[in-house]
């Protein structure tokens, strides 16, 4: 007997074997939700907790390992909980140190995560559905049809298995930040998103800020008071200046046009004293025009909010060209000129297909990397590892 277990004291009762149902995947629960699903079998809220801390904050699945439960309990565990993750397919690191990852998420579907690196910060961005509903047209993902949503415990799988990734790397990386910028519009499924959110929150867990966790939509007005609830970051895709143009790079404009969706966002400051962030995608002779950054500065001036702009990142069958690195900066120093707080998002990943707009759910496509030879960003030295 270990010294832990010594002073373990048994739970309050056995569980009935014959009402156990199939075991549940642990990453699918909440603190809350765990909580409860041990109460139905007469467990006490503590366990969820200490069942919380080994698996997240001490990275032990193995039950037998998890000490301070009685191995009564421990046996019973079994019975309850899964610790499957969806299996790393392939993994992919850019000449930039992006890293892009394929998982396995059943039935022969797949779906692409991706851990950006900066000086002061490492951002997973994470998919929440297997495809996309949205169809916006300068996206990859949104070419392809949803085939379904993703539960939680396959988006906090992503997280789980980049971060076993990174650790067993021996470098000391931590992911710092979340944005749900990935495959699928997070609002499409947001029961799934907020729950994998409340996993990512938990003091008991993984224990990240709110403020470290951004949720980007299309413009899915319904669904957006969520993110202000929710206490999380709100990023934008707006990528047009006037409803003409969003309406024809992005159909669900037609539905909830420019007006909601600005009103919408004011609605989201006033409830957090938070800043929106506007993603824009600078696509060639359609949104990358210096009358264009005009029509945006002012599109925008009652908005609270920082103006991303993303030169087009290419996809096959893209429909659109990347604007020149001249054009790209003429605009961003019209925006700056005229005061708007504006960034321009440093292009990552692009030679492996894991920059904005470029992920996909195909398995062993050919256009796996992309010649950037002429890019700011440098060559093409692409390494590749597959496996789990």
């Amino acid at each position: 007997m270990t010294p832990m277990e010594a002073n373990v004291t048994p739970t309050s009762k056995s569980i009935n074997l014959s009402q156990i149902p199939q075991p549940q995947n642990f990453y699918s629960f909440t603190l809350e939700t765990l909580q409860e699903y041990f109460k139905k079998f007469g467990k006490e809220k503590f366990r969820a907790q200490q069942v919380y801390k080994w698996v997240y904050e001490m990275r032990i699945t193995d039950i037998d390992q998890m000490t301070n439960l009685s191995k009564d309990f421990r046996s019973e565990l079994k019975k309850l909980l899964t610790f499957e993750l969806p299996p790393v397919i392939k993994h992919l690191i850019s000449v930039d140190g992006t890293q892009k990852f394929l998982f396995d998420v059943r039935d022969g579907n797949s779906v692409e995560a991706v851990i950006i690196p900066s000086d002061d910060r490492l951002t997973l961005c994470l998919s929440s559905e297997i495809g996309c509903n949205m169809s916006c047209h300068f996206c990859y993902t949104g070419k392809q049809k949803l085939k379904r949503r993703l539960t939680a415990d396959e988006i906090v799988g992503q997280f789980m298995q980049v971060h076993d990734s990174l650790n067993r790397a021996g470098k000391g990386q931590r992911i710092s930040n979340i944005v749900f910028m990935g495959m699928g519009e997070p609002l499409d499924n947001s029961d799934e998103v907020f729950k994998s959110i409340d996993v990512f929150h938990a003091q008991t867990g993984i224990n990240l800020s709110l403020k470290k966790i951004t949720v980007s939509t299309s413009g899915l007005i319904p669904e957006m008071y969520k993110i202000a609830q929710a206490k999380v970051r709100l990023a934008v895709s707006l990528n047009g200046y006037n409803n003409d143009v969003r309406s024809e790079v992005m159909p669900i404009n037609k539905k909830y046009p420019l007006a909601d969706l600005l009103d919408e966002c004011k609605r989201y400051h006033r409830a957090t004293g938070e800043k929106i962030t506007m993603e824009y995608v600078l696509l060639a002779g359609v949104t990358d025009q210096i009358d264009h950054a005009r029509q945006l500065v002012r599109l925008l001036k009652d908005v609270p909010c920082k103006v991303n702009l993303i030169p087009f990142n290419e996809h096959p069958g893209a429909g659109f060209t990347r604007p020149s690195d001249e054009t790209v900066q003429a605009f961003h120093t019209e925006c700056m000129n005229l005061g708007a707080q504006v960034l321009l998002r440093r292009t990552m990943g692009r030679d492996i297909f894991a920059a904005c707009g470029q992920l996909s759910t195909k398995v062993g496509r050919t256009e796996e990397t992309m010649d950037i030879s002429n890019s700011k960003i440098g060559g093409n030295n692409v390494r590749s590892f597959s496996g789990r």
